[in-house]
């Protein structure tokens, strides 16, 4: 698949992912770009971040106009996410890309767990 459309269909999938379930960087956009295109881990998970503050802006604007936002809620989840944010990027360049790839698959595993077992 040439690199153009493989971007394209990475940003869809991730974009449909991030309106339907509220999820869509980490867990489509990220393993694609490894996966599809070679991308390390870091790279992967700085090229979805850039990508994500625009499907989050454009997101949140139709659900806000369809009334689905809480928007004290979302400053209270949204700025301490700032101190999250930058703990995380500074702890992933201190550990290996192997062990951002186990944690990482560790995350979907029990999230798929979560989801499946009631």
């Amino acid at each position: 698949m040439p690199r153009r459309t493989a971007l394209l269909t990475i940003g869809l999938a991730a974009g449909l992912f991030s309106g339907l379930f509220g999820v869509g960087g980490g867990t489509v956009m990220v393993p694609l770009l490894i996966l599809w295109l070679g991308y390390g881990e870091r790279e992967a998970t700085g090229t979805s971040l850039a990508a994500i503050v625009l499907m989050a802006a454009a997101g949140a604007a139709l659900h806000g106009a369809y009334g689905n936002v809480h928007v004290d809620d979302a400053l209270l989840v949204g700025i301490p996410a700032i101190g999250g944010v930058l703990a995380g990027t500074w702890l992933q360049q201190r550990v290996s890309q192997r062990a951002v790839s186990l944690l990482f698959a560790m995350v979907l595993v029990a999230a798929a767990v979560e989801l499946l077992v009631p």
